[in-house]
This record gives structure tokens, sequence and C-alpha cells, in this order.
């Protein structure tokens, strides 16, 4: 199997924090006492994890990060898929041998990990379908799960699409409470260029085409058009220098993604999707024990 994506995505504070996810994922479900009630301990199962739809695959190299937090003893699996593929209905996709004990108290936690992840593969894949030829590119949001920014965000990337901030600290977001606190789009620039140095990418939402013409005067690196009409953003894009990047946000959904994206001859570079990660319906695995 090859994990270069995974392993490359998660290092660092991103893998920390999905080990903490497991682990809390565990401490939730407790100890497994129907299952090392009926078992022998040294009683052994394999299991088959299987696709029950034509689906893309996100998430089976977390299989072994959560045998090695489930149990001690020996275990091994093998992957007949790796993440991005598109599988179709009925697909073994990998399986797992382990103590019985062992292998049902990770079954489940293993499949919300695996499905959820594939759902939003899944439905970030449609979105990147509807953008083909326009030059726009997709983004997620923080509009994640608590916990589970990290698995998200990778499957949005499985997915085809982009990651947006993976945290506070990766950009800079001036919103309208920043704006409106601050007096203003340019001192809010200006006290946080005074803040930081070197001072982090500055994004700033606008609403109008006078707050767009603003950002532009104190040369941002991003502007976000956020649920205008689209005449006020064809009005706005045409405003802002190719030298400034632009984001397109708010309500999109997969009958209007491409329309925002078409609109105007200076398409925008961005569209920022919140509902790849909040909405995204589960993929259906299941796992077959032998």
């Amino acid at each position: 199997m090859n994990i270069e994506k995974f392993s490359n995505f998660f290092q660092g504070e991103a893998l920390t924090l999905l080990n903490e996810s497991i682990d809390l994922a565990l401490r939730e479900d407790g100890p497994d006492l129907t299952s090392e009630g009926v078992f022998p301990e040294r009683h052994r199962l394999s299991a088959k994890i299987i696709a029950k739809q034509d689906t893309l695959v996100a998430g089976l190299p977390l299989i072994p990060l959560v045998m090695k937090r489930c149990g001690r003893g020996d275990w091994s699996w093998q992957a007949f898929a790796d993440d991005g593929d598109l599988v179709a209905d009925r697909t073994v996709v990998a399986t797992i041998e382990a103590q019985a004990a062992r292998l049902l108290k990770a079954e489940r936690i293993i499949l919300n990990f695996i499905t959820h992840m594939s759902g939003i593969a899944n439905l970030t894949r449609t979105y990147v379908q509807q953008l083909e030829g326009t030059g726009t590119r997709l983004l997620d949001t923080r509009k994640t799960l608590p916990c589970l920014r990290y698995p998200e965000k990778y499957a949005v990337l499985v997915g085809g699409g982009l990651n947006h901030r993976m945290n506070l600290r990766e950009m800079l977001m001036l919103k309208d409470n920043h704006v409106d606190l601050a007096g203003g789009i340019s001192p809010a620039v200006a006290t946080l260029r005074a803040r930081y140095s070197p001072c982090p990418p500055i994004e700033v939402e606008c609403r109008t085409l006078a707050e767009v013409q603003e950002a532009v005067a104190c040369r941002v690196d991003r502007i976000m058009l956020d649920n205008m009409t689209i005449e006020a953003m064809c009005e706005a894009l045409e405003a802002i220098p190719a030298d400034i990047e632009t984001e397109v946000s708010g309500g999109v959904t997969l009958e209007t993604i491409r329309p925002l994206a078409s609109a105007s001859p200076k398409g925008p570079d961005f569209i920022s999707v919140g509902r790849l990660t909040h909405s995204a319906p589960v993929a259906d695995f299941s796992m077959l024990v032998q």
C-alpha cells in the first residue's frame, strides 16, 4: 500500500492530534466487556473490510494506528486499495487478523473513521468535478467536527480539494467582527502587521465593493467575497489585481458552484465550501468477521 500522501500529511502536530483522537474514541467506548467475556484470550479472528457502494477510499492507513493503541499481542493487516482509489461495490479494501477481543474493540472505531473520511472524499470529488475547466480551485473551511479537523481535511485532499488554513495561526483572517471593532479594514490590517513580525498572510472577508477596494489598497494576501450576489462578485473580481488571491464563499452548493466560478471572465482563484466537512454523508463500509 502506498501511504506517502497519508504520512506526508500526518506528521508532527497532525499525527499527535490524530493519535489523541483515536485515544479519545477508545476512552469513549471503554473496555469491551462483551468480547472479553465471550472469547478466550487466545482466540483469534480475521476480518475483511468491504465497500458497500461505489466509493472513493480514505482512511485505510488509520487501521494500524488504531490496532496499535487497542491492546497487546501480535496482529497483521493488509490493504488492497490506496487512499484515493475509486472502488466498486463489494470490493474488499483491507483484511485484519488479531486476537478476537482486540479486533472487535477496534472494529467500530476503524469503520467510523473510514466511512466518515471516505464520505468527505466522495462529496469533495463531486464538487471538484463541477469546477473542471474553470481554473477555480476548491477549498475546505474550519467547519469541521471538534477533534477531527486533520482527518477531515486529509479526506478533502483525497477527494481532490485543497485545504484552507489548518488553524488560526496559519493565516490571519479579518472577518466582519474584527473589522467592525477595529474601526475598518485599514486599521485592522495595520494593527496585525505591527503586532507580528514576520506577519502571517492576511485574508480579509469583504461584504461590499467599498470594502474590497479598501482591502486592495492595503495589499492584503487574499480577499474573500462573502455571500455576494453574482453581479457584485463579478464587479469585485474586476477590481482586484492579479497578485491578490480571491476566494468566493457563502452557501455554495453543487448547483451554484460552477455558475459562481464561470460568471466572470476573471474567475475567483478559490471557492470555499463548508459542507464538504460538515454535511458529507458517510460512505458505506462494513467489516465481515470470520
